[in-house]
């Protein structure tokens, strides 16, 4: 009877266990699947150190959406007396636009300032569109590494990221136990081969093709009331439990942040404006918000007051109306009411991209709960509200809903440092009696120049005419604002000798010659002036610096390619796709590089592979015409460059070009219109009116012809085409020689 059950116990167990074991083993010979773990070894000029794992993110996001960890570098073995720093967070802690100036990043500079005998070793381990559930297992891998300070700063995607409520990569909103134990099983190649398994069999799936932004939630609205949120909540605080209980165990302290985010300037996303009230109440609700906004659009806040206040008894869950109260009683002077109605908008947001009150809540508590356990908390929302005008942080701080401006991660930096002084006996008892140092020293030894903020207000400018910020009450005023900001930057930049602005970065760099991040602010301004040859040596630097990460030689491949070097271009650029072989960019530019060294079907080649990973965009549709031009496929040509006008109707680049196509093939009047909606787009370009005056001569119409002809000699007054015509046009043409 015993032998009888073991055998029974080794056919339904052991056999098994060793079958899957087996398999197992069998896949991680064979090289499938992917690395689970946050760093990954590498070596960098002979010395073994500790970088970001690229492929981390396949875990929580299909591969086509994967995200990928900044440029992490770190000794294999924390050096003797090195104060180790890790943090953890989404894109608000990683620096976006400009992680170059990141919270972490002023930080090190206020520390390494008053405490100049500390060697300080900073790892932002944070990511864009992350949550808790990724962070989770960051901070677990980061235990073992021998941190000295924790810093955690979480909350703006619990709803958005993986497995969150809103999410656009899964599931929403599963119990905890079924994302750890589908997390768990990932860890396994056997794991990776059954989710890759069942991604293919779920041809349903909800996840975008390619990465899209925030655009990619528009349709995931969670009205305020859903009892999904509670779910998110609950495993949001078990979450920062188990990341707390890690740092605890590994030694290091933890400093524990709220999470500030834009009130003031930051209209809600999307809002929820039905009552279950009756036909009249639904009426008298759409009225009154409807008088409501149009009084606040022109001023008229005392007007709008008593509107939205009959608004809000009808719609108590609309962020929008909540908006518009805060904004009635800020210019009412009465900041404090002010305030919790526009909190209660971030709290009503129906497209839930902020840390809202719940979320603060939940680390509030946590701080308290874990304070005997070597975690300070660090209440930043309030300390960063106080220093807000009225107490409301918006456009002070904030570029858009929560990434810092320049000016928010200075303060924030500042806010943690009183913390980080007051938590280690070794700075409080430091001899030294320097206070902090100021935004400007900190920027110069940054690297921080005008240039450099142009460069991220130009992107944020080019954000907010994207969804969902297009469509955000008060939109006009808000880019009209980052226009005006744009607009001082190139005043001071064109009245700041450039000498000067080199010696900041000069200077910079004596400090910290191996701050790689400091060399791209340097490459960025030296490109900007046209010093190519500096620049491509800046970012050969950067790659020597962090030769694990794609970025660096993408970067160095564009330049190359301006410079005319385009064998060294192509070189660089196949490197970067090595690296990462799943970034639309870098098949575009060598695209690029190849067409230009006119080895066309190399090109159409890379064209294609970056289509099928990005959506295609205008510009990449006027490249593909040009390709297909020279590879004959003449139709296709100017199939795409229509695609192209109607992607995008002002791109004028994509008519003059269809124009020409068009002329060439015979279709002089086609070509006539693209031209005439060129010249409109854009009227100084002189080629544009001398094909236009050309093809209107080869329509019989000699008057339009001479007209366009008297405008490109106002622009061009040497041009030969436009002085020929109009000589023969009224009989002064000159004798032949």
């Amino acid at each position: 009877m015993y032998r009888r059950w073991l055998w029974r116990l080794l056919i339904l167990v052991f056999i098994p266990l060793i079958l899957l074991g087996s398999l197992e083993l069998g896949l991680r010979l064979a090289g499938y699947g992917f690395p689970t773990g946050y760093f990954k070894r590498f070596t960098i000029e002979g010395e073994a150190r500790l970088v970001d794992n690229d492929q981390f993110g396949l875990r929580f996001f299909p591969p086509a959406l994967a995200r990928i960890p900044a440029p992490v570098v770190m000794g294999a073995t924390k050096a003797p007396g090195t104060f180790r720093v890790f943090i953890f967070g989404e894109s608000a802690a990683e620096g976006d636009p400009r992680p170059q100036f990141a919270a972490g990043r002023y930080l090190e500079v206020l520390l390494r300032e008053r405490f100049p005998r500390e060697h300080f070793e900073f790892v932002n381990t944070a990511v864009t569109a992350i949550n808790s559930h990724v962070i989770l297992p960051i901070a677990q891998d980061c235990a073992a590494q021998q941190g000295d300070l924790w810093i955690i700063y979480m909350g703006n995607n619990e709803m958005i990221g993986p497995f969150g409520a809103a999410t656009a990569f899964g599931r929403r909103a599963p119990p905890l136990a079924f994302v750890r134990l589908g997390l768990l099983l990932q860890r396994a190649r056997l794991g990776q081969a059954l989710l890759r398994w069942t991604r293919q069999l779920n041809q349903s799936s909800r996840s975008p093709a390619s990465w899209l932004g925030m655009e990619m939630f528009l349709e995931n609205k969670i009205p305020p009331e859903d009892p999904r949120k509670q779910v998110v909540y609950d495993n949001f605080r078990k979450n920062l439990d188990d990341i707390l209980r890690a740092g605890s165990r590994s030694g290091a302290k933890v400093l524990l942040s709220t999470v500030a985010v834009n009130l003031k300037d930051c209209p809600p996303f999307a809002s929820v404006t039905e009552t279950n009230g009756t036909a009249a109440d639904r009426a008298l609700a759409k009225e009154s918000l409807s008088q409501a906004s149009a009084a606040a659009e022109r001023g008229g806040w005392e007007e709008a007051l008593p509107n939205y206040q009959r608004a809000a008894q009808l719609l108590p869950h609309s962020a929008e109306v909540q908006f518009g109260l805060g904004n009635c009683l800020l210019h009412g002077t009465n900041s404090a009411a002010a305030r919790e109605h526009f909190q209660a908008a971030v709290d009503e947001d129906a497209l839930i991209f902020r840390a809202d009150s719940h979320i603060n809540q939940a680390i509030r508590e946590a701080g308290h709960k874990f304070a005997d356990s070597a975690v300070t908390l660090c209440d930043s929302e309030a300390e960063l509200s106080s220093l807000s005008p009225g107490g409301i942080p918006g456009r002070d701080l904030f570029y858009e809903h929560v990434h810092f401006n320049p000016e928010g991660n200075y303060r924030l930096a500042v806010v943690w440092a009183d913390k980080v002084a007051s938590m280690f006996p070794r700075f409080s008892s430091s001899p030294t009696e320097r206070g902090w140092s100021s935004q400007a020293a900190c920027d110069r030894l940054l690297g921080l120049t005008d240039w450099n903020r142009l460069s991220a207000v130009e992107e944020v400018t080019h954000r907010l005419e994207l969804p969902p910020f297009n469509s955000q009450a008060g939109q006009a005023r808000r880019r009209s604002a980052f226009q005006i900001e744009a607009d001082e930057l190139r005043h001071r930049m064109a009245t700041t000798p450039l000498a000067e602005v080199r010696a900041v970065y000069t200077e910079a760099l004596q400090r910290a010659p191996r701050d790689y991040q400091v060399h791209e602010n340097f490459a960025e301004f030296l490109e900007v002036i046209g010093d190519l040859q500096q620049a491509a040596a800046e970012r050969q630097l950067v790659c020597r610096l962090i030769p694990h990460y794609y970025f660096p030689y993408y970067s160095l491949g564009r330049v190359l390619k301006e410079q005319g070097k385009l064998a060294e271009a192509q070189s660089s650029l196949q490197t970067a796709l090595a690296l990462n072989p799943g970034q639309a960019r870098i098949h575009r530019e060598l695209g690029v590089v190849l067409a230009r060294r006119s080895r066309w079907k190399e090109a159409w080649t890379e064209l294609e592979v970056a289509r099928e990973l990005a959506p295609p965009d205008p510009q990449l549709l006027l490249f593909a015409a040009e390709i297909l031009w020279k590879l004959e496929r003449r139709a296709d040509a100017m199939a795409s460059l229509r695609e192209a006008v109607r992607m995008q109707p002002d791109y004028w680049e994509a008519h003059y070009r269809l124009g020409e196509d068009l002329a060439m093939e015979g279709q002089i009047p086609e070509a006539v219109a693209e031209f005439k909606r060129t010249v409109r787009l854009k009227p100084d370009y002189t080629r544009a009116h001398v094909n236009l005056a050309v093809a209107l001569l080869r329509m019989g119409l000699n008057d339009e012809a001479r007209q366009e002809f008297e405008e490109t000699l106002r622009l061009d007054p040497r041009n030969l085409q436009a002085l020929d015509f109009l000589a023969r046009y009224h009989g002064d043409r000159p004798r032949q020689k």
